[in-house]
């Protein structure tokens, strides 16, 4: 994906927003394509030239990929998530790697201080799932974010900010944009060169953000899978908690993480981006 399908793609995704946003909320049977459409100023046709494009999907694919009734029923018989995850076609390991990541430690000082005497960059780039926000520091990527017409470019950079309030700040969109081509752009996902990341949480927030990075492109687990993983059978409920703090989106795939019912539950940045993100990976999957 060059920087060109990218700007295309962040355009095309304000649309594709609305489109899930109809597509998550309304009964199959009550789905009327056509008439959405038009809503929208486009011909059905449109549409789904539209869904293709951004990811590879006509509008009825996408709806089937994110088709939460069909991963509730396989979850509920107590199917394991892998069998869910290949039932419902979120799996696919041949033709894709999963963007690697390795983790990089703050000094002790850096960590205690919120980031005092840290010097950090922040800027905005196009991504699929509408514009992104990233923060860098000399020791790697330290968050990404999203900003959409609901949320403000300085308000999305704002939350990010909150989480290392005391570092020095200057923002730099050109030095910002490899960073997230890297991030967003599939033929750009190399194992034996991995962005390189900043966690910074309590010990149990790193150990659950660590775990996700093992969770493949296009298949999902539970937070009560997460629990178990970590050694923390008891602790679904401070798993999605931490989930919910996790600082470096979409890189560090809280989005793969679904309730035990199988349903999409919350997300810091929005239910529909959620979906957005796992249709986009499931036709990244199939590419």
């Amino acid at each position: 994906m060059t920087q060109h399908a990218l700007l295309i793609a962040a355009d095309d995704y304000d649309i594709v927003r609305s489109a899930i946003s109809y597509l998550s909320t309304t009964p199959a049977e009550n789905v009327e394509l056509d008439r959405f459409a038009h809503a929208l100023g486009l011909t059905q046709r449109q549409l789904t030239a539209l869904f293709r494009r951004w990811c590879g999907l006509s509008p009825k694919s996408f709806a089937q990929a994110v088709a939460l009734d069909h991963a509730k029923r396989l979850l509920a018989a107590r199917a394991s998530v892998l069998e869910t995850s290949l039932e419902i076609g979120l799996s696919s390991t041949a033709r894709l790697h999963d963007l690697f990541v390795t983790h990089e430690a703050m000094p002790p000082g850096a960590w205690r201080n919120r980031g005092e005497g840290l010097d950090m960059v922040w800027g905005a780039a196009p991504s699929p799932f509408g514009t992104a926000i990233l923060t860098l520091t000399p020791y790697g990527l330290s968050g990404i974010g999203f900003a959409d017409a609901d949320t403000s470019i300085e308000a999305a950079f704002a939350d990010l900010r909150d989480r290392w309030p005391n570092a020095r700040y200057r923002r730099d969109d050109a030095m910002v944009a490899p960073v997230a081509a890297r991030v967003f752009d599939p033929s750009r996902w190399d194992p034996a060169s991995p962005v390189r990341v900043v966690l910074i949480g309590t010990d149990f927030e790193v150990r659950v953000w660590q775990t996700l990075l093992g969770i493949p492109v296009g298949q999902a687990t539970t937070y009560q899978d997460v629990a178990q993983r970590i050694g923390k059978p008891t602790a679904a409920r401070a798993v999605g908690a931490a989930v919910g703090k996790n600082p470096i989106s979409f890189v560090v795939p809280c989005h793969r993480v679904v309730g035990s019912s199988g349903a999409l539950t919350g997300y810091h940045w929005g239910l529909p981006r959620k979906r957005a993100i796992l249709g986009w990976e499931h036709g990244v999957t199939r590419g």
